[in-house]
C-alpha cells in the first residue's frame, strides 16, 4: 500500500471516530439498562416508639444498690424513649434478662411468652435486649407482636460480650437477688409462662 492510501485510510478512521464521539445520545430509561436505586424511607422513631408504647425502663435510685456487676456501666440505648440506660440499673434484684433479635423466629414467640409472664402477680421484671437488629425494626416488630415490656438495644454488642453470651438467640439470664447472672440452659426458648414461673422459681 502506497503512503497515500495508507494516509487515506487514517483520516477516513479519524472522520469515523469523531461522528462518532459528536453523535447525540440519550440517557436509558429506567427499565431499559438503567438500574434505580432503592433506599428505605428515613423512619421517624419518635412515631415508631408512640406505636409500640414500650413500659419505660427501670433506673436504680441512688439509694438503691446497682444490678449485677458485669453490667455495671455498660451503656444500651432506652427502645422506649431512645435515652442512654445503664444497663445494670434496668435489672435490680430478680430479673430475667432476654437477648433477642428481629431475625430469630423463636425470639418472637418466646416475647409473647415474656410479656404474658410478666402481666402476672408477682412476676420478677423481664427486660429484652435487642442484638443484631436496627433500632427501628426493634420498635416495629415488638408493636406487631404486642410486646410492650420495657426493652433496651445493644448496637455496639457492649451488654453481650459484658455477660459474655453465647451466639446463639434467644438466649435468657435470670438475676438473681445476689447479682448472680444464671444462664438458662432448658428449655432453649421459653413456649409457656410455667416454663418462666419455673426457672425463676
Amino acid at each position: 500500500m502506497s503512503a497515500a492510501a495508507r494516509w487515506s485510510v487514517v483520516v477516513l478512521v479519524l472522520a469515523v471516530a469523531g461522528v462518532v464521539a459528536l453523535w447525540p445520545r440519550t440517557p436509558d430509561p429506567v427499565g431499559q439498562g438503567a438500574i434505580p436505586t432503592r433506599t428505605r424511607p428515613t423512619v421517624d422513631l419518635d412515631a415508631v416508639r408512640a406505636q409500640a408504647a414500650l413500659r419505660p425502663c427501670p433506673r436504680t435510685p441512688p439509694d438503691v444498690a446497682p444490678g449485677p456487676q458485669p453490667l455495671r456501666g455498660v451503656v444500651a440505648t432506652c427502645l422506649g424513649d431512645g435515652r442512654p440506660v445503664d444497663v445494670a440499673s434496668t435489672v435490680t434484684g430478680r430479673a430475667v434478662v432476654n437477648f433477642w433479635a428481629t431475625w430469630c423466629v423463636p425470639c418472637q414467640e418466646e416475647l409473647k411468652v415474656l410479656e404474658a409472664y410478666a402481666r402476672e402477680p408477682g412476676a420478677v421484671p423481664v427486660i429484652p435486649v435487642l442484638v443484631e437488629s436496627k433500632e427501628a425494626d426493634g420498635l416495629e416488630l415488638l408493636a406487631k407482636l404486642g410486646v410492650h415490656l420495657p426493652s433496651v438495644v445493644d448496637p455496639d454488642d457492649g451488654v453481650r460480650r459484658a455477660v459474655r453470651v453465647p451466639r446463639t438467640l434467644p438466649m435468657s439470664y435470670v438475676v438473681g437477688a445476689d447479682g448472680s447472672l444464671t444462664q438458662v440452659t432448658e428449655p432453649t426458648a421459653f413456649t409457656s409462662v410455667d416454663q418462666v414461673r419455673e426457672v425463676v422459681g
